[in-house]
């Protein structure tokens, strides 16, 4: 799992590359965020254990019907584990990455507020 999980981050889509440039190395919130990191059977894109956040990128792939069930109940699963999923998609954050950062602050918190 873990050496997949390394092949997936050289295959990046240019979404999850214009979201790592904002996320990586705390940029966001001082928060530390991983990519393409295995928690329980699944590979995520991207996560935040100190506020057990997974975001995940979806393209169009992810509107077949299959896709969305699965992708329900993986968002169930990690639940269970007390993890949200948040998800976007790729164009959404091509086209406005300042939006989609300001959904995750807001999901966050902020951190200087002690939340």
């Amino acid at each position: 799992m873990f050496e997949y999980s390394r092949e997936l981050r050289q295959v990046s889509t240019e979404a999850e590359k214009l979201l790592w440039a904002e996320l990586r190395n705390r940029k966001l919130n001082g928060l530390k965020f991983r990519r393409q990191h295995p928690i329980d059977k699944y590979i995520v894109d991207f996560y935040c254990h100190e506020k057990k956040l997974v975001i995940e990128l979806d393209g169009s792939i992810h509107d077949k019907k299959e896709n969305k069930e699965y992708d329900q109940a993986r968002t169930i699963e990690l639940g269970g584990l007390k993890i949200k999923v948040i998800r976007f998609r790729n164009d959404e954050v091509e086209n406005g990455i300042g939006k989609v950062l300001e959904k995750i602050i807001q999901i966050t918190g902020n951190p200087e507020a002690g939340i």
